[in-house]
C-alpha cells in the first residue's frame, strides 16, 4: 500500500505528542510492507527543534504553504490511501485538498478528538468543519467508546474507529539507570492540565520534602512556584524518553478536561511509562480500566493523599511489570498497525461500492 500522510509533524517531538504517535505508528506500518509519504507544513519552531529530520522507514517533506502542496497532488492521486491529520495548520483547506486530489481512501486522522468536537461545538474551524467529516471515508480517533457511535450519528461520518496512540517497543524498554525520583512528570503545559498537576504532583511534593519529584516539558509559565523538591526540565527528546521513565520510581499520567470528559482517551505517555515497566499513577477517567488493570497494572488517584498512599505503601515493581506486560500485549506500535491496515482497507472497499453505486 502506497500511504500519504499529512500531518502536524514528524520531525520534531517539540511541544507536542504527535510526533512521537506518527513515529510509532509509521514506522510499524511500514515494516508491514507499506510505502509511506509524510508531509510537514514548515514552520520555523519545528525547524529549530527537529529530532528526526530523515528517518529511514519513510519519506518525510516539508511544504511552505498551501500553494506549495499543489506541487504534490500526483502524490495524493496516486496514493492507495492518504491520512489528514488533526492540528495541522490550515487544515480544514488542507482536508478539502486532499479529498480533491485523492483517488483512493481517504481519513482524518484526529489525535485531539474530544478537544476537535468542542471546538466544532464553538464553531472554530481550526483544522476541520463539520462539512469536511462526511468527505472523510474514515475518521480515525484517539477516543474511542461513545465517541465514535456520536462521530457516526451527529457528523455523517461513514466509519469512525478507535486508533489509540501506541508505544515503540524497541524505543521504550528499562535503561540501566539509576532512581533519581520517586514521582515523574512528562507532559507539555495546558492549562486545563495544570490544577490536577498540582493536585496530584506539588501537592504531595509540598507535603512529602523528603521526596523527589520532576516536571519535564515546555512552555510552563515563569509565574508557577515549583516546590524545591520538585526538577524542572524544559525539554526532554524522545531518546532521552525511556531513561527518564526508569529513573522515576513511579510515573504520573494526566489528561486534559475535553479527554476527562469523553473518556476513552489514552495518553501515549501512559504507553511509554508503561513499556518501560515505571509503574503508573493516574487521574480518573472512564475507560481506562479497559487499558490496564486498577490496583494491579495502574494505580488510580483522585487527590494528593492517593499519590503519597501509593509512594509509600503500593508494589511498585509488580504493578511496573505488570503494565509492561500489558502494554507489549496490546498497546505496542505493531498492533495499531495493523489495525491501521486493516481500517484503509475498509475504507477503501467502502469507497468502490460508494464509486460503484454512483456510477
Amino acid at each position: 500500500m502506497k500511504l500519504v500522510v499529512l500531518g502536524l509533524s514528524l520531525s520534531s517531538s517539540w511541544g507536542n505528542g504527535h510526533a512521537t504517535t506518527y513515529r510509532a505508528l509509521l514506522k510499524a506500518f511500514a515494516a508491514r510492507g507499506h510505502d509511506v509519504l509524510f508531509f510537514e507544513r514548515d514552520v520555523p519552531w519545528y525547524a529549530r527543534q527537529r529530532d528526526l529530520a530523515d528517518p529511514d522507514w519513510c519519506r518525510l517533506a516539508f511544504y511552505a504553504d498551501l500553494a506549495d502542496l499543489d506541487r504534490w497532488a500526483s502524490e495524493l492521486a496516486n496514493a492507495d490511501a492518504v491520512i489528514v491529520g488533526s492540528y495541522v495548520p490550515e487544515g480544514v483547506a488542507v482536508g478539502r485538498w486532499a479529498q480533491r486530489h485523492a483517488r483512493g481512501a481517504v481519513a482524518f486522522y484526529d489525535i485531539d478528538t474530544p478537544v476537535t468536537l468542542a471546538n466544532l461545538a464553538r464553531g472554530h474551524f481550526e483544522y476541520l468543519s463539520p462539512d469536511l467529516i462526511p468527505g472523510y471515508d474514515l475518521y480515525l480517533s484517539f477516543t474511542g467508546g461513545p465517541t465514535l457511535a456520536r462521530l457516526e450519528r451527529e457528523f455523517g461520518s461513514p466509519a469512525a474507529r478507535a486508533l489509540y496512540c501506541s508505544v515503540d517497543a524497541d524505543a521504550y524498554r528499562p535503561a540501566d539507570v539509576p532512581k533519581r525520583w520517586d514521582l515523574s512528570y512528562l507532559g507539555t503545559y495546558s492549562p486545563d492540565r495544570q490544577p490536577t498537576l498540582d493536585r496530584l504532583l506539588l501537592t504531595p511534593a509540598r507535603a512529602q520534602p523528603h521526596r523527589r519529584f520532576v516536571v519535564a516539558g515546555p512552555q510552563y509559565p515563569d509565574d508557577i512556584d515549583w516546590p524545591g523538591n520538585v526538577e524542572r526540565i524544559d525539554h526532554l527528546a524522545p531518546a532521552d524518553h525511556a531513561a527518564f521513565y526508569t529513573a522515576s520510581r513511579w510515573a504520573l499520567n494526566v489528561t486534559r478536561a475535553d479527554m476527562i470528559a469523553a473518556g476513552w482517551s489514552p495518553s501515549v505517555r501512559l504507553f511509554e511509562a508503561a513499556a518501560c515497566a515505571t509503574p503508573i499513577i493516574s487521574d480518573v477517567w472512564d475507560g481506562l480500566d479497559t487499558l490496564f488493570q486498577p490496583g494491579h497494572e495502574i494505580i488510580l488517584a483522585r487527590d494528593g493523599g492517593d499519590v503519597i498512599a501509593a509512594l509509600d505503601g503500593a508494589d511498585a515493581s509488580a504493578i511496573g511489570e505488570a503494565a509492561r506486560v500489558r502494554a507489549l500485549a496490546a498497546h505496542a506500535a505493531t498492533h495499531r498497525a495493523a489495525e491501521l491496515e486493516r481500517y484503509l482497507g475498509e475504507a477503501a472497499s467502502y469507497r468502490d461500492r460508494a464509486d460503484a453505486e454512483a456510477a
